[in-house]
């Protein structure tokens, strides 16, 4: 599994977590490293997915007891309504698309990252930017799935 975040100003180095992701290694791996840090230093709000180990009530008391502002709650099926979700799916293209395609999980890794290096800040931007009108068409839609 890999890991990043996203701002209008940038994105941060993917981060890879071998093997599961429970909800004591998300807060050990990801967000007492990278996460905490960043919201304090840029005054931030945090958004996630409905992962397990984000909704686990260890991470919400972690995030509670370090004060990070979480976007919440969030719909259960919206991937699309979360900015981050595009620019997974332009990795994954990215990757797919190279002339020799990784053949260990060592080649994959190292793909995703020189992949996710070479994403153009335009995109995060362009990605970010998307979002108001992602989330007018879900209000007009009365949350029903729609194309936007």
């Amino acid at each position: 599994m890999v890991w990043g975040r996203i701002t209008a100003a940038g994105k941060t180095p993917l981060v890879t977590v071998h093997g599961n992701l429970t909800a004591r290694r998300y807060i050990d791996e990801i967000l007492r490293p990278h996460v905490v840090p960043a919201i304090h230093n840029q005054g931030l709000t945090f958004m996630q997915d409905n992962a397990p180990a984000h909704r686990a009530l260890i991470t919400n008391q972690f995030l509670y007891e370090n004060n990070i502002p979480v976007l919440h709650p969030w719909p259960p099926y919206s991937p699309d309504l979360n900015p981050i979700e595009h620019l997974w799916d332009l990795l994954d293209r990215r990757v797919r698309m190279r002339q020799l395609q990784p053949q260990t999980l060592l080649q994959l890794e190292r793909a995703l990252h020189e992949e996710w290096d070479n994403i153009p800040q335009q995109a995060v931007q362009r990605s970010i930017g998307s979002m108001r009108r992602r989330c007018q068409a879900v209000i007009l839609s009365r949350g029903h799935h729609t194309r936007y």
